[in-house]
């Protein structure tokens, strides 16, 4: 992540030369947007955990109006008899099949093989449950929809949105995105000025699961809720069916933790202690750059 907050205060003593700037000391998060933060932080694990542990009472996704054993699944962790009295664990997607014993289909519960489509260390509650499974589940989703609320309301009152997330018309050029796409390809760290600022690639992330990605994660999981179906049965046709809105709340899922892998990533090539304090005490120190990262 960069910075977003403008408030400045100098770090080390001595005038900006054309070539080096002195570091800075900046206000880069609020005390709401930290709070959200970290909430989503456990809000997002948690929800992932117990989503695995519902998964697995059927881990097979379907498109359409499916979703009986018979059907033919496009996603499926199962397991086989290995020839040997023991089992092996198959996760298959579309035409490919790929053997995945110990962590998909087939893994260990108390010391012995056991077929289970994610394994107990991923799953909230360990033991297969799926009652507790739907109640930890329905419980995080509301704490998780009413912080999102509220970093929503916030950034939309404080201008942060229009501020730090929406892109500027250059910003959307062909040369300036594949110079953005460079310098991520090259894991090169911004400095200076641009060290104070999202860049495009991470605007458009941020768009993109802010406003489409959770969205969609939240509608398709109302959509399986079948006192919603009462409600609203339309988000029946729209999505597709059940199974469908089953699929898309998966694959959405999905996403959201590759998001997240990439942050991850992220901060510990910008510095995690630094990237970490910005986080906890608002505060970050962005490191001097040369004339071109100050433009």
């Amino acid at each position: 992540m960069t910075a977003t907050d403008s408030t400045q205060a100098p770090v080390s003593p001595g005038s900006r030369s054309a070539r080096k700037a002195p570091d800075q000391k900046i206000y880069r998060h609020r005390v709401v947007t930290r709070l959200t933060h970290w909430v989503n932080v456990v809000c997002i694990a948690l929800l992932l955990m117990s989503g695995m542990q519902i998964f697995n009472a059927h881990p097979r996704l379907y498109w359409g109006q499916y979703g009986a054993d018979a059907d033919h699944a496009f996603f499926e962790m199962s397991a086989i008899d290995n020839g040997h009295g023991g089992m092996t664990g198959v996760t298959r997607i579309g035409g490919l099949t790929l053997q995945t014993t110990g962590v998909l289909g087939v893994s260990k519960v108390d010391g012995q093989a056991a077929q289970r489509g994610f394994p107990a260390w991923l799953t909230l509650p360990s033991q297969q449950d799926l009652a507790a499974g739907r109640t930890w589940h329905f419980f995080l989703v509301w704490v998780f929809v009413i912080n999102g609320l509220a970093y929503l309301i916030f950034s939309a009152i404080s201008g942060h949105f229009r501020r730090d997330i929406a892109p500027k018309p250059a910003e959307l050029t062909p040369r300036h995105l594949l110079a953005d796409i460079w310098d991520h390809v090259r894991l090169r760290r911004p400095t200076g000025e641009a060290a104070k600022r999202y860049n495009t690639l991470q605007k458009l992330t941020y768009i993109a699961v802010i406003f489409l990605i959770l969205p969609m994660m939240v509608l398709s999981g109302l959509t399986m809720s079948p006192g919603m179906d009462t409600v609203a049965p339309w988000l029946l046709d729209l999505l597709g069916g059940r199974q469908s809105a089953r699929s898309l709340h998966f694959i959405t899922a999905n996403l959201i933790v590759l998001f997240v892998l990439v942050h991850v990533v992220e901060v510990f090539i910008a510095g995690v202690w630094n990237e970490m304090r910005s986080m906890i005490t608002g505060w970050y120190v962005v490191h001097g750059g040369s004339a071109r990262d100050r433009s």
